[in-house]
């Protein structure tokens, strides 16, 4: 789930990590109200949009005057930023935030993030913070320093200190550098985040740090504990194919293909898109529906793929254990029908109540190409969606 700037600096200022003063405006119509009560100015007027390179794209004004302010709001509001990040669909603003203008002397990069490899959330920082940290981490990886959070016990003030000491920060600086690392550690944890980034983290030339932005990410998996997180959710920013699929309780991510996939099992799934590749296909989406799926949601899986307007052919691959093929043969009859089906539909089926879900599919009337294996159903459904 991924915040808002304005809600990841929530999280940033109840750890102690000093932020400029701002207020959310969340709708056009408000923009009287929260003239009268914007901090001391100047400002900026950040767009509120998941993604990076809101700068780049038009997305953060400058503002003088209560006048700018009014003028910036306005302009921001609906206008969609395309950025590298959105693709060229790009992301409509509907949100914004007001916040003083810093005047800081150097712009440093701080972020935690999992390292899957190690096991454990890194801290990664770098003297050169701003716009173009994607392009320094390719140009010059030695620019960025890493430090290893442990899961259960956090940061250590003394490696935090380390790493400053590492980045050539000194006196007031490296103090008040080693209190947001160990901030910024503790937030990632406590939040059960996936992505905690500030960028830039302005240095003043009094030593002072001030978070300037922050990216938040949290994994959708610990939600469950942080239920006052849940307000923040924010599906105007998410694939509607997406949202749906949360609904409905199974796995969906959208790509950019043309093959629809519908597989039971996050292994069995990749192995099926590797195969439409493999065999000069594109998939149109990882959709997992889990090994516990009941027809409603199998019914609700098959409309999602056909939802997506790119998909010009479907692949189901099942393989059944506590999943019941005859509950997937249900599901997808109901569906066909309901939404009209008339793209190519290859399915292959095997384990448990296989001959059942098989007479189910046969009798169902579907136009429907049948695969004995995995190998034969994705050459099957790449022929048939050329």
């Amino acid at each position: 789930m991924k915040l808002h700037e304005y809600q990841a600096k929530t999280v940033l200022q109840k750890a102690g990590i000093p932020i400029p003063a701002g207020i959310a405006l969340l709708s056009k119509e408000d923009i009287p109200a929260v003239l009268k009560k914007l901090p001391p100015g100047p400002w900026v007027v950040k767009a509120q949009v998941h993604t990076g390179g809101r700068g780049k794209a038009g997305g953060i004004l400058k503002a003088q005057t209560p006048q700018d302010v009014e003028s910036a709001a306005k302009t921001l509001f609906g206008k969609k930023l395309v950025t590298h990040q959105t693709g060229p669909e790009g992301l409509v603003v509907r949100k914004l935030y007001i916040e003083q203008a810093q005047n800081v002397k150097k712009e440093l990069y701080l972020a935690c993030v999992m390292d899957r490899t190690k096991g454990c959330p890194v801290i990664m920082a770098s003297t050169e913070g701003g716009m173009d940290i994607e392009d320094l981490a390719k140009t010059r990886p030695d620019a960025l320093f890493y430090q290893d959070v442990d899961p259960w016990a956090g940061l250590a003030a003394d490696r935090a200190q380390a790493l400053a000491q590492r980045m050539g920060l000194s006196g007031a600086a490296l103090d008040a550098f080693t209190a947001v690392v160990c901030g910024v550690a503790a937030a990632f944890l406590n939040w059960d985040a996936a992505l905690l980034e500030i960028n830039p983290l302005g240095l003043s030339a009094d030593g002072d740090l001030i978070a300037m932005d922050a990216k938040m990410s949290l994994d959708d998996n610990a939600l469950y504990r942080h239920p006052e997180v849940q307000p923040w959710r924010d599906p105007s920013e998410e694939n509607p194919l997406d949202v749906r699929a949360q609904e409905a309780g199974v796995n969906y991510i959208a790509l950019s293909g043309t093959i629809g996939c519908m597989v039971n099992g996050a292994g069995l799934a990749m192995a099926t898109m590797d195969l439409i590749k493999f065999h000069g296909g594109e998939p149109a989406n990882f959709l997992d529906v889990g090994g516990g799926a009941n027809q409603q949601q199998v019914t609700e899986a098959f409309r999602i793929i056909l939802s997506d307007a790119k998909v010009k052919g479907i692949l189901v691959n099942i393989f059944g254990g506590i999943m019941k093929c005859d509950v997937v043969a249900s599901g997808i009859v109901a569906a066909a029908k309901e939404v009209g089906m008339t793209i190519p539909l290859v399915v292959r089926l095997e384990g448990t109540n296989v001959e059942e879900g098989r007479r189910i599919l046969k009798e169902s009337g579907l136009k429907l190409s049948p695969a004995a294996n995995l190998t034969e159903a994705a050459e099957k459904i790449v022929a048939a969606a050329k």
